[in-house]
């Protein structure tokens, strides 16, 4: 069955199935979420968001794949599966949090991001998160210039880390919006 060319005049949420969208939801707050929040995230109504979370739920347990989405009463969260969390920590920067680390990475996947959209996206342990980030040089900001938020985006420690290249992840007509050279960034909290 082929699939169909998204829709350019449709938002890049409907394009992704509501399964994807809850997906994306659970992973970007990184938090344990009740079925109306999620449903009110998505946009959804509670009957639909709890059939899209059904069908997530039953995809996970039929992949062989590292995450599930697991229930906790009546909240529900995307996690590691039992018995990968001291692979994980062997893996990962000693210095950074779980909940910090997916903080850059959501960074990351938007390559430039308004601070107020990122706590928008994470929480307000988001503010945290960037102090622990700017802390430890894994990005940048700079004030906006006709706003009260910072533009965040990945420095070059992130980048050696993490063996990523900027040309990898900043598509070209963005690099030719990124802020002035000339204005310093902020580097420490």
């Amino acid at each position: 069955m082929d699939r169909e060319t998204p829709d350019p005049q449709l938002e890049p949420r409907d394009q992704l199935s509501l399964p994807a969208r809850l997906e994306a939801i659970l992973y970007l707050k990184g938090r344990a979420l009740s079925l109306g929040e999620l449903a009110e995230i998505a946009a959804v109504g509670r009957d639909q968001a709890e059939l899209g979370l059904i069908t997530l739920m039953a995809d996970y347990a039929h992949r062989d794949t590292a995450l599930e989405v697991r229930q906790e009463g009546q909240r529900y969260s995307l996690q590691l599966r039992d018995g990968l969390g001291d692979l994980v920590q062997n893996l990962l920067p000693v210095d950074l949090s779980t909940a910090a680390l997916r903080t850059l990475a959501t960074i990351a996947l938007k390559k430039r991001i308004l601070q107020s959209e990122l706590v928008d996206l994470r929480g307000s342990s988001a503010y945290d998160h960037i102090k622990e980030l700017l802390a430890q040089n894994f990005i940048e900001r700079k004030r906006q210039s006709d706003g009260r938020s910072f533009w965040l985006t990945l420095s070059e420690k992130f980048h050696r880390t993490f063996s990523v290249k900027t040309d990898d992840l900043v598509p070209r007509r963005q690099a030719q919006a990124e802020p002035d050279a000339a204005e310093p960034l902020d580097r420490a909290a």
